[in-house]
């Protein structure tokens, strides 16, 4: 009996923080809606001398609203369990967070195989989130005029291999072994650092590996490993 109590009361606590969460998320998303609606508005009244600072705004907002989502997929995958993982097809979590960054990022160069193979892989829901920061990533922390990222698939009998190549400014050796840490970020990162992390725990969690290489000749190339599984 007192398991029983001990159990529901758990569950209680879950439901409750799942909705502070929600609730506090979406009211951060609502002002920083409005923040970012009357930067927009105010271009035209700036003069030049302040257009950095009115740009620093916008960011700031974008980054917040960016920290939401990246919250709301955490949140999931602490109160997830072995049992919400499944087979998926991976072109259906791959290729639409392509197309949508394609249209955020208008001045980014993203381009991707002819192709995503036709495979599947141990997964669920929150792969998009993974592949959505990992390639958002390659842009926002670029310092070229215009930020390229290419993404290539490989195949094998047991693994499939999803491949994220940008050409920005890398990240030092030093920083290598911490990057998938909780809060792990450069002292000029705009980042919290949860990204990475929140990309280490789901592919963990679908029993996959992510590792970060140096590209050719420029920049970093992070590299997603899911186990393959069989045709439903």
């Amino acid at each position: 009996t007192q398991r029983k109590e001990y159990e529901e009361k758990i569950e209680q606590q879950r439901n409750s923080l799942e909705l502070l969460n929600e609730v506090v998320r979406h009211d951060i998303r609502n002002d920083m809606a409005v923040v970012s609606g009357r930067a927009d508005l105010l271009k035209r009244h700036v003069k030049e001398a302040g257009q950095d600072d009115l740009e620093a705004i916008q960011d700031a907002a974008e980054s917040a609203i960016r920290l939401t989502k990246t919250a709301r997929s955490l949140s999931e995958v602490m109160l997830s369990t072995d049992e919400d993982i499944e087979s998926v097809e991976l072109n259906e979590y791959l290729n639409p967070v392509v197309e949508t960054i394609q249209s955020k990022y208008s001045k980014a160069n993203v381009t991707t195989e002819i192709q995503i193979p036709d495979v599947r892989v141990r997964g669920n829901d929150l792969l998009k989130a993974v592949f959505q920061n990992l390639i958002q990533n390659a842009i926002v922390h670029n310092d070229k005029e215009v930020p390229a990222v290419r993404i290539t698939t490989e195949c094998d009998s047991e693994t499939v291999r999803v491949r994220v190549a940008d050409n920005g400014p890398g990240i030092p050796e030093s920083r290598r072994d911490t990057i998938f840490g909780k809060g792990k970020k450069g002292l000029d990162s705009a980042g919290t650092g949860l990204g990475l992390y929140l990309v280490g725990r789901i592919v963990a969690q679908c029993g996959g590996d992510v590792r970060m290489e140096d590209n050719d000749p420029e920049g970093s190339v992070f590299i997603v490993e899911l186990p393959r599984t069989a045709a439903q």
